[in-house]
């Protein structure tokens, strides 16, 4: 593995799945892989989550993690090409990039969308270009469209799951788990990166029966999406569901709004009734009783703490594999 941005960048889903849980039963086994190397984090937008994981995982492989939050503690950036910067950015990252490339062995960025000019947005322009200038591999902590690891965490805690099940249920493996990814309600605009991502990832392991269901005119890009079915109707979608995945996003097409906030989508103990007992899986944070209720929440179907707490196994398993390609060069 070079860089990890997408799901394009992982050969084996289920190997690296295995891998990530090879690390949650024993945490230090690799300790010394990531000796005297740093992981340079650097943040454009805030994280909680992505940047504990992330520094936890580096530790426990041996690296020292170094935390730098762009904008704030440093210059702020210009990414444009041939950019005249008689504005308020400073350094221009074919500068800055080089220079953390000689500083870290990997770098870890998070940027996020303006939800303003799409075309931007979905150029990947701010993560492309450290690709691009760093010299060194680079681990997408979210981007304008995609959120990788979130989405590898997913995958691992649904596996997770599907093995617990069929201790219990050992036929629960003759049939693909339904898998249903629902729009829910929001009191701001929030970009599609955790839906794209999770179709994405969802499309490419093959492994489930996937169903995307949202208002009308919430569409996301098909790029993504392709090989799901779309249903506008939630209770349809919900039938039989094995695990529901609640995210909000805005509109793709007409980029960045909010056409509808109809509160009868958020999902809450009486839509359940409908699954086939599903796992509640959502990448937090989570407005309570706007998106999720909090019987919900607080249930024995949710497997939103389960799923946060892989996200250490996620970040754990993509730096391995970053570390084990560089040993071979």
């Amino acid at each position: 593995m070079q860089h990890f941005i997408s799901v394009a960048d992982v050969s084996d889903i289920d190997k690296l799945v295995d891998i990530a849980l090879g690390y949650k039963a024993n945490p230090f086994k690799d300790v010394g892989l990531g000796k005297h190397k740093r992981i340079g984090c650097l943040f454009l937008n805030p994280s909680m989550r992505t940047r504990l994981s992330t520094q936890i995982a580096a530790q426990q492989l041996g690296m020292e993690a170094i935390i730098f939050n762009v904008g704030q503690e440093g210059w702020v950036l210009e990414f444009e090409e041939e950019a005249i910067m008689s504005g308020n950015t400073v350094e221009h990252v074919k500068d800055a990039a080089p220079v953390l490339g000689k500083y870290f062995d990997i770098l870890a960025i998070r940027t996020f969308p303006s939800l303003k000019n799409q075309i931007d947005d979905y150029s990947e322009l701010y993560i492309q270009q450290f690709i691009k200038y760093a010299g060194v591999p680079v681990i997408s902590l979210e981007s304008s469209t995609l959120h990788p690891l979130q989405s590898f965490t997913d995958i691992i805690t649904i596996t997770e799951k599907l093995k617990e099940n069929a201790i219990i249920n050992p036929s629960s493996l003759l049939k693909k788990p339904k898998v249903v990814l629902t729009w829910a309600p929001h009191v701001k605009p929030l970009p599609q990166c955790v839906a794209n991502s999770f179709s994405q990832w969802i499309n490419a392991w093959g492994k489930a029966d996937f169903v995307i269901t949202h208002p009308e005119d919430y569409e996301l890009d098909e790029k993504f999406t392709k090989g799901a079915r779309i249903e506008y109707n939630q209770n349809e979608a919900l039938k039989d569901a094995d695990f529901i995945y609640v995210k909000n996003w805005s509109t793709y097409n007409d980029y960045g709004k909010i056409y509808c906030n109809d509160p009868s989508w958020m999902l809450n103990a009486e839509k359940l009734k409908l699954t086939n007992n599903a796992s509640i899986m959502h990448c937090l944070p989570v407005r309570r009783n706007v998106e999720l209720s909090d019987e919900i929440l607080d249930g024995n179907n949710s497997l939103i703490t389960r799923e946060a707490a892989n996200r250490v196994w996620a970040a754990q398993a993509v730096i391995s594999e970053i570390l084990k390609n560089q040993l071979l060069k």
